[in-house]
């Protein structure tokens, strides 16, 4: 028990020595009615908080009863900011003889990450060159144009609407990068107008949710690839992942699909369906149950250019087809770069690692090349974005090896890899889950 009790939610820093708590109490506070965290050894009660946290409730809660320090440190870019905000809900500090680690987790790969980081921050890789962002968003832009003016020049025939199809689906790819730069607050020093830029990307150009986007993806950056906190493992029954889950699955005789062969009917229900269906009703939902009209207006002036735009050459019902034929073929896309980097590493429930070892365990990079990084939004450094998700994308080529440096120090791998190989995994992986889930499964 901490020295002189829970204090509660709102207690603020004075001048008479802080409470103290020790992590075997302190890990007790992590259920959904009941959060504390721990950040650079100072005991915060976030309970009430979290439902204004701007991130989400769930993402800061996913560090409920853990030191979160790391976590903290790469999501905001203005520390000093945020701290304002956490002062009224200070309870005490660490105990002197407690380690600033929870879980056993290893200090000196802690101590390593965090003098890395600042060697990064030393050689100004978190510094944007914004004219590298604008030339993004510039090519957007003229790839919109081509499609409009293709269409206006050469008519609607088939050959015409399908040329325009796959610019506005490779137009809207990019978007999709480039918003992700913008959410992430990679590009502009002041998180406001990151904010304001990403709204305008996602809504405008893609017609969906920054909020959505927002409370969705930085739960998997938190803690990628663990069951229950990450969404983007969350398969509602149609997979199964991993080598734990499978065997869970087979065991209880569950078979909601013929998981066995989910390496082929992924490519019915997987990169086809992803963006133009599930994400398309989360998007529509999450904007009107969280009454999020600024969102809202944002994702219909998206949808009012399009069909001003589309709607006299083709009508609205085949303006309606036309659109989500382009978000078809955006799917594939958005769905074989996305995985190639996590789907096919570990998988499981929360095994409670240090920040640098939970994103290597999560994430692997494919090779760098001009197209590969135009064609992934460099997520082919999917390795380095985790680490540094507020760090400028342009930039990772230059971390690399200080992170492969010290993977090799501590003996994790660093995995590297050429890209038809990463999508390939995909399929390997999934095959691999779904003999684990059969043979659980036939197991007496």
């Amino acid at each position: 028990m901490g020295k002189g009790g829970n204090q509660g939610e709102g207690a603020t820093e004075r001048e008479a020595p802080m409470p103290i708590f020790y992590w075997e109490e302190i890990e007790k506070h992590n259920q959904r009615t009941d959060k504390w965290l721990v950040i650079d050894r100072k005991v915060y009660n976030i309970t009430k908080w979290a439902s204004r946290h701007p991130g989400g409730q769930r993402v800061i809660g996913h560090y409920a009863g853990e030191d979160a320090t790391d976590a903290f440190r790469a999501f905001h870019r203005d520390l000093d900011f945020v701290r304002k905000f956490m002062k009224p809900l200070l309870i005490g500090e660490l105990a002197p003889e407690e380690p600033s680690q929870d879980h056993g987790k290893n200090s000196q790969i802690i101590e390593d990450f965090r003098a890395l980081r600042k060697a990064a921050e030393d050689m100004n890789l978190f510094k944007s060159n914004h004219l590298f962002f604008l030339l993004l968003l510039a090519h957007i832009l003229v790839m919109e144009s081509i499609a409009w003016f293709t269409i206006f020049y050469f008519g609607n025939g088939w050959i015409p609407t399908v040329i325009t199809a796959f610019v506005l689906a490779t137009s809207q790819a990019q978007a999709g990068w480039l918003q992700h730069d913008y959410g992430h607050l990679s590009v502009y020093k002041k998180s406001s107008w990151n904010h304001v830029v990403h709204k305008f990307i996602i809504g405008h150009l893609k017609g969906a949710s920054a909020n959505w986007w927002n409370h969705r993806h930085f739960q998997h950056h938190a803690k990628p690839n663990i069951f229950n906190k990450d969404p983007d493992v969350n398969m509602l029954h149609v997979l199964v992942l991993g080598e734990s889950q499978p065997v869970e699955y087979g065991k209880k005789k569950l078979k909601y699909l013929p998981y066995n062969h989910q390496h082929e009917y992924f490519f019915l229900v997987g990169p086809p369906l992803l963006i133009p269906v599930y994400f398309q009703y989360q998007i529509i939902t999450a904007m009107i149950v969280r009454r999020d009209w600024v969102d809202l207006a944002w994702a219909l002036s998206y949808y009012t250019r399009f069909f001003v735009t589309y709607a006299p050459f083709y009508g609205v019902l085949g303006a309606v087809i036309f659109l989500n034929f382009i978000r078809f073929l955006e799917s594939h896309w958005f769905v074989w770069v996305t995985q190639m980097n996590h789907i096919v590493m570990e998988i499981d429930h929360e095994p409670f690692r240090d920040w640098f070892s939970s994103q290597l365990a999560a994430t692997c990079n494919v090779e760098q090349s001009f197209f590969n990084d135009w064609f992934s939004g460099h997520l082919n450094f999917q390795i380095e974005h985790h680490l540094f998700p507020t760090m400028p994308r342009h930039n990772f080529h230059k971390v690399a090896p200080l992170v492969k440096s010290l993977c090799a120090k501590h003996g994790i791998q660093y995995q590297e890899k050429p890209l038809l190989q990463a999508l390939q995994d995909i399929i390997r992986s999934l095959r691999k889950s779904g003999k684990l889930w059969l043979d659980a499964y036939l197991h007496k």
